[in-house]
């Protein structure tokens, strides 16, 4: 299931610290967790002796099996809980007697276990993902404040539209990294539950202390209590699924503005050099933004294994023939994915430089054209919102045409010269009075995160 992001291209993708809680022996020692906290719910439940918790306790430590012998033994079983469970029962036996050891997995079936390890899984490793996700939120600030003021060409559609400032679009990969740790934080706080039902969701061997177990068991292992089991009920899979799809297209959508920014015609944004780093194979005077690059290949590997999840959704009656095993692997990947995205993404904006004359040199590459509409709707007043659309439509296709600037296309037309001198001209082509609201935004922005930083340290 869980992958240690080793390997030859394991380190390309992973290396975070969520890496650590998602090896085999990370699970594994979740799943002894979940038998450990089953036995000592069943204990303060009067079920289970208070000697043979104790004694399962003490057995519950992962150096003590072998995960690759466990996934071997599991294809008997489809699953390995059961290898798990019967080594657990020796030693437990060898350690305190076959009266201890008889407790053992008492009440559960081997979905409670695994289901129950997969969200102190996912409830363990969110913890380094959310918190690379705040440090890559945190940069976004730093950069939306230094860049307040730094004004470059906006671009829809890949053209250039109305000026902007980096200062707003750091502030906007802000907003969007802040909405997405959000999601991941109310997945892991509020929706990441423990799982007992026992054999088809009614506890039956437990008898009237059912309840009791169930709500003592997620206490143990600070996982949410559901309402009932939810063998079959996949919903709380698909939402943390989806709110890692969600963390991954925002931090898609980050990567892929540096690598457009970076581009040789732009060069507005370069990654920090740090030895070989960016360098080509054949190219020397190469500089590739790698980080940005290795963030893209996380994610876009992300929306196939959402979907994969999704799908497993529909499961048969009180237990599914696949579906839940189908869950397993995909959601560690997920998870290393996004980890891994979000810790390169922080250690890229760490060193991101911003090239403010490569900016302004943009901003001049179409003699002035990105400023039309603001010009159209100064002439609108005298002229009429459609004659004055018109009118500098032409006028912007003629200064395109001849490759000369708007500017001096602007001055040579009578109907503009009526009503606009060379001072008024002016003052409408320089983008920096041409920014609307952008300073407000990136004031509300870094308010919004502010707030949600004082909520999350207390």
């Amino acid at each position: 299931m869980p992958s240690d992001g080793g390997g030859l291209l394991g380190p390309l993708f992973a290396g975070s610290r969520a890496d650590d809680e998602l090896t085999d022996r990370a699970l594994l020692q979740a799943m002894l967790d979940a038998e450990r906290a089953l036995a000592a719910a069943s204990s303060q439940a009067g079920v289970v002796p208070e000697a043979a918790a104790a004694a399962i306790a003490a057995a519950c430590h992962a150096a003590r099996f072998d995960p690759g012998d466990l996934g071997r033994r599991a294809e008997a079983a489809g699953n390995p809980v059961v290898p798990l469970v019967r080594d657990l029962t020796g030693a437990v036996e060898r350690q305190a007697g076959p009266a201890a050891a008889r407790w053992v997995h008492h009440g559960a079936t081997s979905q409670d276990i695994m289901d129950t390890a997969g969200s102190l899984v996912a409830f363990r490793a969110l913890g380094p993902v959310l918190d690379d996700l705040d440090g890559a939120a945190g940069e976004c600030a730093r950069l939306a404040e230094q860049h307040r003021a730094t004004v470059l060409a906006g671009r829809t559609l890949g053209q250039q539209a109305l000026p902007t400032t980096f200062g707003l679009k750091a502030a906007g990969w802000l907003a969007a990294l802040d909405e997405a740790a959000d999601g991941l934080d109310r997945v892991r706080r509020r929706r990441l539950a423990a799982q007992l039902g026992g054999a088809a969701g009614t506890l039956a061997s437990l008898g009237p202390e059912g309840v009791a177990v169930a709500g003592g068991y997620a206490r143990e292992l600070g996982l949410c209590e559901p309402v009932l089991p939810w063998h079959t009920n996949r919903v709380r899979v698909a939402e943390l699924a989806a709110a890692l799809g969600v963390a991954a297209g925002a931090l898609a959508k980050l990567a892929l503005d540096v690598t457009l920014l970076a581009q040789t015609e732009l060069g507005e944004v370069t990654e920090a050099a740090d030895g070989d780093r960016g360098g080509s194979s054949t190219l020397p005077h190469k500089r590739n933004p790698v980080g940005a690059v290795l963030v893209t290949a996380a994610t876009r590997r992300v929306p196939g294994l959402v979907a994969t999840l999704l799908a497993a959704m529909a499961q048969e009656q009180e237990r599914a023939a696949g579906a839940w095993h189908a869950e397993w692997e995909p959601q560690a990947e997920l998870l290393r994915l996004v980890g891994g995205a979000a810790r390169r993404t922080r250690e890229l904006l760490g060193g991101l430089v911003v090239h403010p004359d490569r900016m302004r040199a943009g901003l001049e590459a179409t003699g002035g054209l990105l400023l039309a509409e603001r010009v159209a709707g100064e002439l609108a007043g005298p002229l009429g919102r459609v004659q004055a659309g018109e009118l500098v439509r032409r006028l912007g296709r003629e200064a395109s045409a001849g490759g000369r600037p708007l500017r001096a296309v602007l001055l040579a037309d009578p109907a503009v010269r009526e009503h606009l001198d060379e001072a008024a001209v002016d003052r409408l082509l320089d983008p920096e009075g041409y920014l609307g609201s952008a300073g407000r935004f990136i004031d509300r922005a870094l308010a919004a995160h502010r707030a949600r930083s004082s909520r999350s340290a207390g």
